[in-house]
């Protein structure tokens, strides 16, 4: 019995050393945004050609879009939703209360996304991998008619996405940084000398 408890320590030390391994790797990888997502590009187009060539796995490669649908949805979204607020402060003044001014349509607010975008990369390239190990298992793969699963992903990826940009066009946010302000030849402000 008392042989057991170091076997136990090693085995949750050993964990804890991967464990730091891993988030080294991923403070590392952090900062190159353009590689991270080449990478799991990769990883998705390796994913494609093995389901494509096993014939199989749909129903592993439609659950798999459907995470990453959802996923881009929670990218494009911001924090804290411009319909609920808006809904908060109806609420409030339909409650007789005291209404104090918490906005000013001149003010700038940054846009803050409900999934940030490392977040994002690493649930997306950590269910690329999932998915691609489940391909290996013949439990998973089950018979169906995958050109019904593609059309139903297609409509659902239209609705879902036509809904969200009416929303983002309703509320006026844009998730991306465009038209960012360069100052100076190289973009850079050359007169902080």
């Amino acid at each position: 019995m008392n042989s057991e408890v170091p076997e136990e320590g090693a085995f949750w030390a050993q964990k804890s050393a991967l464990e730091q391994r891993y988030q080294i790797i991923l403070d590392k990888v952090t900062p190159h945004t353009r590689e991270r997502w080449a990478f799991t590009g990769v990883v998705l187009v390796i994913y494609f050609i093995r389901v494509f060539f096993a014939q199989g796995w749909y129903i592993v490669t439609y659950a798999l879009g459907i995470y990453l649908l959802n996923l881009f949805l929670a990218f494009l979204q911001p924090k804290i939703d411009p319909s609920l607020e808006m809904d908060m402060e109806a609420d409030s003044v339909e409650e007789g209360g005291p209404v104090l001014p918490t906005r000013s349509d001149e003010e700038f607010r940054p846009f803050v996304r409900r999934l940030p975008e490392f977040k994002f990369w690493h649930s997306a390239t950590r269910s690329i991998v999932i998915a691609f190990f489940c391909t290996l298992f013949r439990v998973f793969d089950i018979p169906v008619f995958w050109p019904i699963l593609l059309v139903y992903f297609c409509i659902l990826f239209t609705l879902t996405m036509k809904r969200q940009i009416r929303h983002m066009i309703k509320y006026r946010y844009i998730p991306f940084n465009i038209g960012k302000k360069s100052y100076g030849p190289n973009g850079g402000n050359k007169n902080f000398n």
